[in-house]
């Protein structure tokens, strides 16, 4: 086979490279190490030149707010002296550094990215909150455009299995599998919790799965501080929809995110905890995520541990 494969970077220039099987094979474990793995858009954006083209609108915005806030003088001034910064007008402030980014949207894209603040989060709680049914918060989600996670992700990962469970999970955020079906834990990681429900005799029927995060970051990458609490509110909310009687944090991150707790998994797992919620204290534990597991088989005995701690709880709960 002979030829070239063309690619476009950065929408600037086209790199050509040989059609080699050896070197496209190189190519893609790169980009796999690298967390390149899927396809974000059908034509490339190029972001230096959108960032130079939202510089340019906010110095002509400004240069207008400027000169409309200018008092009048009694000489005329020149353009030469007006240019060089010696008018006397006060400084006018700038707009709101969101406001003006999103003026300016991606040609290819139907939105901006925007600036994570405590506005966006305050509005996040505001419009959690006002959803009465699980099915209200997961419109919510949908129409939400204040975590840029939505720009790269291909799905919104809401919810499984059942919400009227006594028995809810709460992971950190959906990997690639998760971003392609729209579910939480379906990869490897998802069909590994399914064997150790199965192994407490219950399955996806008897419990409901969630994800702090409800977007894949890119590369699977861990999700920074201010994407966990933009998307805190509506697990919050998730979390009092379904008012389990047993709830799993499927990991550290869960944990310390909705508990507040600072403990590593290891001291934290098989520990019963409360969660405060609607007036009354849920039972909540952790133990390791599906995925640790994966690379650490020697830890299943302690998850089977847990396992069986929620069973027995589950059991109480049902008693009372």
């Amino acid at each position: 086979m002979t030829g070239v494969v063309k690619l476009r970077a950065g929408g600037s220039h086209l790199q050509q490279i040989p059609n080699d099987p050896r070197h496209l094979e190189a190519l893609l474990d790169f980009y796999a190490g690298a967390g390149v793995d899927c396809f974000l858009q059908d034509d490339p954006v190029d972001w230096v030149a959108l960032t130079r083209a939202q510089a340019a609108q906010r110095a002509q915005a400004g240069s207008q707010v400027a000169s409309s806030a200018q008092p009048q003088q009694p000489r005329q001034q020149s353009p030469a002296s007006a240019f060089q910064g010696q008018a006397t007008a006060p400084p006018v402030p700038a707009a709101p550094i969101a406001a003006q980014i999103g003026a300016v949207p991606p040609a290819s894209m139907g939105q901006a990215p925007v600036l994570p603040d405590r506005e966006i989060i305050a509005a996040a709680r505001d419009l959690a909150a006002s959803a009465p049914t699980l099915d209200e918060l997961r419109n919510c989600l949908s129409a939400f455009e204040g975590c840029n996670l939505k720009l790269t992700a291909k799905k919104l990962v809401f919810a499984d299995g059942n919400p009227e469970a006594k028995l809810m999970f709460v992971g950190e955020a959906p990997g690639r599998d998760e971003d392609l079906q729209g579910l939480p834990f379906v990869g490897r990681s998802g069909q590994l919790l399914d064997r150790m429900l199965a192994a407490i005799g219950l399955d996806r029927s008897s419990a409901y799965i969630a994800n702090v995060v409800p977007w894949r970051p890119p590369g699977n990458r861990t999700p920074t501080p201010q994407e966990t609490e933009i998307c805190k509110p509506f697990i919050l909310r998730q979390i009092e929809l379904v008012n389990p009687d047993v709830l799993v944090f499927l990991g550290a991150a869960s944990a310390k995110t909705l508990l507040g707790v600072q403990d590593g998994i290891r001291k934290m797992r098989g520990r019963w905890m409360t969660y405060p919620c609607k007036g009354r204290e849920i039972s909540a534990i952790a133990t390791y995520h599906p995925a640790y597991l994966l690379r650490s088989p020697l830890e299943k005995r302690l998850s089977w541990r847990d396992f069986l701690a929620i069973k027995q709880k589950l059991g109480e709960k049902a008693v009372d």
